[in-house]
């Protein structure tokens, strides 16, 4: 293949995580010194959400940069069909080496067949990793289907299987790399431990953070069910476990002279919300289970400060692509974000879209402000891909419910906005090549005089008066 001068480009890739667990989004734990480090000095995407809150079809969309039902992954346990362009495949073209560790979940088989594997040359995964390996023993397969045996603790092992990676780019007399890289690194954690449902952190890190903290929707809707407060030690344990080895990869790069010549991206597939929105762990329209962090380092991320416009991870691969100097497929649903770190008012959608199966057949969109998300009564979650007739299920104004906490849906204060959202709901379906869809309003909710929404309410300005505070125009 033809030498190319192009950035090395890796991903970091957690299972699982949500947005919260950083501290650069308020996490008072200091689980992540080094995320926090790279969101810094480089580029934090303060509102990052996946457009499928369920590992396979979020997975197809972060390798091809199209939406779930797009690329027919709309759900676990549909392979990714052998003519998708991934962005091993783009690099691949344009002189890379490619390499994919960890968890792949894009198969029907294990070892996964090479014909499945999306592209990658080097080859170092497992299709159902939580299934082939436990805490301390890690078990994926090489090129050949060969199984292999990688020591310590599961996100250790495979850090250091990435920095082994990225040491054999390097020419060995230390002169240079021998042609630029792309590496998908796909952890497990912070994901539970299937077969046994824990969250199996290294010893002692459980014990450092049980107990201590718990996010504001977790601590509310954990009183009525849910596994947080038995569960959120492990969790945090792990996560504190990853970003120690992110640390040790930014450390390999910056000793083999590949620092400045490398963009590292880190994201999540998905959030959790502990069983307490829904029987399992994700699967649902709210911010636990669709938001997550995302931060980028290197060529054309460092110093850029933090983009506060919604960003989905379908538009990861994009940005990655134009970032290094590749074009971007016209078939990508995703658009590079690159644009709005050079101009912040660059045009771009004032909404993320989001599609949810297995729990249910439901969309919704996501604003900086407002959750709109609609369900599909008649259709299978598993069979059906989507549907052409849903129900307003929610409304969640974030400006003043965060945590989601209150379903606006069906309020007569709130119908103005449902009726807008909703026409921007079915925008977005269309652009996604979706059947037209027909969405019928929530049923009335009665409601206090008090719930209304007034722009002037918004934009007033107050001063105290001696009977109170009296708006002043």
């Amino acid at each position: 293949m033809p030498q190319v001068d192009h950035p090395n480009v890796i991903v970091v890739f957690t299972d699982q995580q949500r947005w919260d667990t950083t501290g650069v989004h308020g996490n008072p734990l200091d689980l992540t010194p080094n995320f926090d480090t790279m969101a810094r000095l480089g580029t934090h995407v303060l509102q990052a959400f996946t457009p499928q809150p369920v590992c396979a079809p979020a997975r197809a969309a972060i390798q091809t940069g199209r939406y779930p039902t797009r690329t027919g992954v709309y759900r676990n346990g549909i392979p990714l069909p052998h003519d998708a362009r991934t962005l091993a495949h783009h690099f691949r073209v344009a002189g890379y080496r490619t390499g994919y560790i960890g968890k792949w979940h894009l198969s029907l088989s294990e070892p996964v067949p090479p014909e499945d594997r999306g592209g990658y040359e080097f080859w170092l995964a497992a299709n159902l990793l939580e299934f082939t390996s436990d805490a301390y023993r890690t078990v994926v397969f090489d090129e050949s289907g060969a199984p292999v045996l990688l020591p310590g603790y599961r996100s250790d092992a495979l850090f250091d299987a990435a920095i082994r990676f990225v040491a054999d780019q390097v020419a060995p007399d230390g002169s240079g790399r021998r042609r630029p890289f792309f590496l998908f690194v796909s952890l497990l954690e912070p994901h539970h431990q299937n077969e046994v449902d824990t969250y199996p952190a290294p010893d002692g890190y459980a014990e450092r953070y049980q107990g201590r903290w718990l996010p504001p929707d977790l601590a509310e809707l954990s009183a009525h069910g849910g596994t947080a407060h038995r569960h959120i030690g492990g969790y945090l344990g792990q996560i504190r476990r990853v970003d120690e080895g992110l640390g040790r990869l930014f450390d390999a790069l910056r000793s083999m002279g590949l620092l400045d010549d490398t963009i590292v991206a880190f994201t999540s597939d998905h959030g959790s919300h502990f069983k307490t929105r829904n029987s399992e762990y994700k699967r649902s329209c709210h911010d636990a289970s669709i938001r997550v962090p995302l931060a980028l380092r290197g060529p054309g991320f460092d110093g850029g400060g933090t983009l506060t416009r919604p960003v989905s991870t379908v538009d990861l691969p994009p940005t990655l692509l134009d970032a290094a100097g590749l074009d971007v497929p016209e078939d990508m649903d995703g658009r590079s974000f690159l644009p709005l770190l050079r101009d912040p008012s660059a045009a771009w959608p004032d909404e993320v879209f989001i599609q949810v199966s297995e729990s249910e057949v439901g969309r919704a969109i996501r604003t900086s402000r407002w959750k709109y998300y609609v369900t599909a009564p008649d259709a299978h979650p598993w069979d059906d891909a989507n549907a052409t007739r849903y129900v307003e299920t929610a409304l969640y104004d974030l400006a003043n419910d965060p945590y989601e906490l209150v379903n606006l849906a069906g309020m007569p204060s709130h119908r103005n906005v449902a009726e807008e959202l909703r026409a921007r709901l079915v925008a977005r379906m269309r652009e996604a090549g979706e059947p037209e869809p027909v969405i019928e309003p929530a049923p009335e909710v009665p409601t206090s005089r008090q719930r209304r929404v007034d722009p002037t309410v918004h934009t007033a300005r107050w001063t105290p008066t001696r009977f109170g505070h009296q708006p002043r125009a």
